[in-house]
């Protein structure tokens, strides 16, 4: 046992100053390497993109091979059901992702867009609904983040009996609650326009502005969908009416933050707000529009392009 002093040493030498001289060598102190830049994906090499969107039955990765016969070099797909709320958390099984990840690496496609489910309302004044909503789009990111997604396609919501103001401060603090504890990379959210069909939210370019601003914090980017556009009022039938359609575009949510591009005709007709897609060439823009639109290069030069409902191969 030890009692103020060291065992088998004399009283007081545990004491004893040893003058030991240490010289400082910059060459010895630890430097971690800097961590690698990130690699910048293929298929942002500044070609065109256009892609097609392409069922994930039976085998998810069954969707690039579909993509890909096509000759596209981008795709959509669905994460999950989209009319379904799902019975548990719908996670994707990590050997299923890494094998999608490493088929869509190999067949040079992308970006990868996802379209979240159809019954997900961030917008509902109903709390029950509200809070489903908020806990299915959290899951969509999750499997989107699983997928190594580009892009998470969003309808920002229906407001039923609230106003739009208090609509669009809703979807704001439901992307903010799903997006929680979660670190999204790469990835941006993208909210969709809407035809205005009923009390939906994002028929008007200044209501998804509205949200874009609540959100300063959030990866969001902005899809046009063509169908949803012309019947929301703006008559993309003419080379006038198709730049300023983009003038607006630009003055809200401004053109660079267009990322995605939903190519769709319209079963409506012009200003109808009804939301209904036709094969392209087929609905009221008709296919002369559609020809007039890619001639003149009028989309922004940083947006994929996806066809939902083609009549033809149209790349």
């Amino acid at each position: 046992m030890i009692y103020g002093a060291l065992a088998g040493y004399p009283e007081g030498m545990a004491e004893e100053q040893h003058g030991i001289s240490l010289a400082f060598d910059a060459a010895d102190e630890y430097r971690p390497e800097p961590p690698p830049a990130p690699e910048i994906p293929a298929w942002k090499d500044g070609s065109t993109r256009v892609g097609i969107h392409t069922s994930i039955a039976g085998d998810i990765s069954g969707a690039l091979e579909i993509a890909h016969g096509l000759g596209a070099n981008a795709l959509q797909i669905f994460s999950s059901s989209p009319r379904m709320w799902s019975r548990g958390p719908a996670r994707i099984a990590d050997a299923e992702a890494a094998r999608f990840r490493a088929r869509r690496k190999e067949l040079g496609l992308g970006p990868l867009v996802i379209h979240d489910n159809y019954l997900i309302n961030l917008a509902s004044p109903n709390p029950v609904l509200r809070t489903r909503s908020v806990q299915a789009f959290h899951q969509e990111i999750v499997r989107a983040l699983a997928l190594g997604a580009d892009y998470l396609v969003a309808h920002p919501g229906s407001s039923r009996e609230s106003d739009k103001n208090t609509a669009i401060n809703s979807i704001a603090q439901g992307l903010k609650q799903a997006t929680r504890s979660l670190k999204l990379g790469d990835l941006v959210i993208l909210l969709e326009n809407t035809a205005g069909q009923g009390t939906s939210v994002g028929s008007r370019f200044e209501e998804l502005k509205g949200i874009l601003d609540a959100c300063p914090d959030l990866p969001l980017g902005i899809c046009i969908d063509t169908a949803h556009t012309f019947a929301a009022g703006w008559d993309l039938r003419t080379v006038a009416g198709l730049e300023s359609t983009l003038q607006a575009v630009d003055r809200t949510v401004g053109i660079d933050r267009v990322l995605v591009v939903h190519v769709n005709d319209s079963k409506t007709p012009f200003g109808s707000r009804v939301d209904r897609h036709e094969h392209i060439g087929k609905g009221k823009i008709g296919l002369e529009a559609f020809g007039m639109r890619a001639s003149k290069c009028c989309v922004p030069d940083a947006a994929t392009l996806v066809a939902g409902k083609p009549h033809f191969r149209c790349l």
